[in-house]
């Protein structure tokens, strides 16, 4: 088995190209590489990982070139120069380091809320002029200010606590943040029109989406306290950079500090030359122990993907440990089978899925064996789909996906069972992993059976009696068809029974067609896995 292959395309620490060498791992160190985008595009196909810094932009025209690529990495917190909808898309994984960096940035805040309430730059500038302009600076003291955190994650519960320390009163706003949390931190939580309100300085701490595009905007500057100081060393967008201009000079806002803006590199800019604004070029993460930690954190978690499968910090999966991997590999595999299963028998919309987990199997990461099961049950309809994207585009359909768990035992050891609702009916099928590691079908609509997944199959639903199967293994005799296994199951004597053949060879279509016309026959179907 050939050695995983990475590529650096950006300025990352000579310790993470050791990393990868030291586990393994064949690194191609080109800096400079991700400003060109014609050349990355070009060489990106021969690669299965891809680390970067700010500089390398993941577009989708380059993704779509990555025909090897599994991981993306990203040493640094933000991942808006990766298009995450088209590596999701692709089914590779795209990491971040949101703690590598985390107190580098939230002393940066700190350090601008500081030289903001001083005026430090204007003052320093001034002074080296040969000017002593000691009335002009006349500062606001920070001790018992209000500081309103918007995005109190990572590194604004870190702005939070070292703003306690300097005697300030902390509110925060963010959905995801929850009481308790905001007790063991020492914030009260608020909503957003009562930090503007409330703020004397205010400071961003939040990704840039959709929600959060502007979330400082002109009618959200006029509700703020008059003379309020604001910070944002999160994202360049968060921010109407115009309208906080237009603040600024109408006094209403007293000061700004930006490390971060809407166009990067910023070489012009509204806010540039403003006598109340503090500009830095995008030093947030810029300490010589940060760019050494995220360097190491994004060659180790790529390492230990490409070796052991174990995901951490991924943005468009779910995390697996290095330990739970291998335990997961089996039940992905299961769940894949199962969904393709039910994909496959499915004819018509499907409005929800629900899948139940029982036994050992409900202890795992169920989230990462969910995704499974959603690709295998989409990709007979929709093609290109893979584990990483199936959850998203579930969602883009409508389907309401529910998880179960059960921890109590059932005859199983472990059981997944996945039932999916379509407008004309549900259907069940579950399955099981025993210990060969093998998985197995064990019911199938509510009838028993016991059977592996061969390579092509024929299901055949069918009515329990006499003269069925001498029919059918004689028609598939005709047909010079080898069977490989035939399972046989029934609800009861005279009932509902089925089929599930595995034969040697795709099955052809006019086979199918011949054995849906047998008289005891509701349904026929070949199955591919």
């Amino acid at each position: 088995m050939s050695k995983p292959r990475v590529l650096i395309s950006d300025a990352l620490s000579p310790a993470a190209v050791q990393i990868f060498r030291d586990r393994g791992i064949e690194v191609d160190f080109q800096p400079n590489l991700g400003k060109d985008k014609d050349k990355l595009a070009e060489i990106i196909g021969d690669y299965d990982g891809l680390a970067i810094r700010s500089a390398t932009k993941a577009t989708a025209k380059i993704i779509d070139k990555a025909s090897k690529l599994k991981v993306i990495g990203r040493a640094g917190i933000g991942v808006d120069n990766v298009e995450i909808p088209a590596a999701t898309a692709k089914g590779i994984i795209v990491m971040n380091t949101p703690f590598g960096n985390s107190i580098t940035t939230a002393e940066h805040a700190i350090t601008l809320m500081l030289a903001l309430a001083r005026e430090i730059p204007q003052a320093d500038a001034s002074t080296q002029a040969g000017k002593w302009e000691k009335n002009r600076f006349m500062g606001v003291e920070i001790t018992g200010k209000t500081l309103g955190v918007v995005g109190c994650g990572n590194i604004g519960s870190i702005v939070a606590d070292r703003a306690q320390g300097l005697r300030m009163k902390v509110i925060a706003f963010d959905p995801f943040l929850s009481p308790e949390r905001a007790r063991d931190i020492g914030v009260e939580k608020v909503e957003l029109d009562e930090l503007l309100k409330r703020a004397d300085f205010i400071t961003l701490h939040t990704p840039l989406t959709e929600k959060t595009k502007n979330i400082i905007d002109a009618a959200a500057l006029a509700r703020m306290k008059k003379g309020v100081r604001i910070v944002n060393c999160a994202r360049g967008g968060l921010v109407d950079e115009q309208a906080l201009v237009d603040a600024l000079n109408a006094r209403h806002v007293a000061g700004a500090a930006f490390d971060v803006f809407v166009e990067e590199p910023a070489t012009k800019n509204v806010l540039f030359g403003h006598p109340n604004v503090i500009c830095t070029p995008h030093l947030g993460a810029a300490t010589t122990e940060a760019q050494e930690n995220v360097a190491l954190q994004v060659a180790e978690q790529m390492s230990d993907y490409l070796l052991t499968g174990a995901i951490s910090n991924a943005v468009n999966f779910p995390s697996i440990t290095a330990e739970e991997a291998p335990k997961l590999k089996p039940f992905i595999e299961l769940a894949e089978k199962l969904g393709s299963f039910a994909g496959q028998l499915t004819e018509s919309g499907i409005s929800k899925v629900e899948i139940t987990y029982e036994g050992h199997v409900a202890e795992m990461k169920i989230k990462a064996i969910t995704s499974a099961v959603l690709s295998g049950l989409l990709r007979p309809m929709l093609g290109e789909v893979n584990v990483v994207s199936a959850p998203v585009v579930a969602k883009e359909r409508g389907m309401v996906v529910d998880e179960i768990v059960r921890a109590s035992q059932s005859d199983y050891e472990s059981l997944i069972t996945v039932t999916v609702v379509t407008e004309r009916q549900e259907r069940s099928v579950s399955g099981t992993v025993y210990h060969d590691g093998k998985p197995r079908l064990v019911d199938i609509k509510g009838i028993r059976v016991d059977a592996e997944f061969g390579k092509s199959m024929i299901y055949v639903t069918n009515e329990d009696k006499p003269g069925f199967i001498g029919s059918f293994a004689g028609l598939l005799g005709d047909a010079k068809i080898n069977i490989a296994t035939f399972h046989l199951g029934r609800v009861k004597q005279g009932g509902d029974a089925i089929a599930l053949v595995e034969i040697d060879g795709p099955v052809p279509a006019d086979v199918v067609s011949k054995v849906r016309a047998l008289p005891q026959v509701k349904q026929a179907k070949a199955l591919v896995f």
